[in-house]
């Protein structure tokens, strides 16, 4: 019989201290469809992306310990997810499923759309989709992709 323990997940406000957790762990989730995209980042460039928007930043954290991040910006007329991230090791346990819906019961409550983009080559589309999220358009690199509220 498998153990079903319950999942509890948190978050925290990114701190500057998080960035070397951060670079690790765009480098483990990102790394690999980066590349497939034909972008071969350099450390800069994966800092420089951390940065960006970093009020916008939270850890996603599991007993306490941080475990993704989660990148969430107010825009013109939609909630929109700059970044997610889980940690591979905590992939495939129903984690980023729960961060979604808490994303898209807050952007439920603000009454706005919840927009992310994600690379072509990144098979995390399978659970967007799966979220009630469909493609809106398409660039070279990625999808953008719309939740209503």
């Amino acid at each position: 019989m498998q153990n079903h323990k319950k999942i509890t997940i948190g978050f925290r406000q990114a701190q500057q201290a998080d960035i070397p957790f951060l670079l690790r762990l765009r480098k483990a989730t990102m790394g690999e469809h980066l590349i497939s995209a034909g972008l071969n980042l350099s450390e800069q460039q994966h800092l420089e992306r951390i940065n960006e928007y970093f009020d916008d930043s939270s850890i996603i954290l599991m007993d306490r310990q941080p475990i993704g991040l989660i990148k969430l910006g107010l825009m013109a007329g939609k909630l929109h997810i700059r970044q997610l991230q889980i940690s591979p090791i905590y992939q495939g346990k129903g984690i980023g499923s729960k961060v979604l819906t808490l994303a898209k019961t807050k952007a439920k409550q603000l009454e706005l759309p919840l927009t992310l983009n994600v690379l072509l080559s990144n098979p995390v589309i399978s659970l967007y989709l799966r979220h009630g999220f469909v493609v809106t358009g398409q660039n070279d690199l990625e999808y953008q992709m719309s939740c209503q509220p």
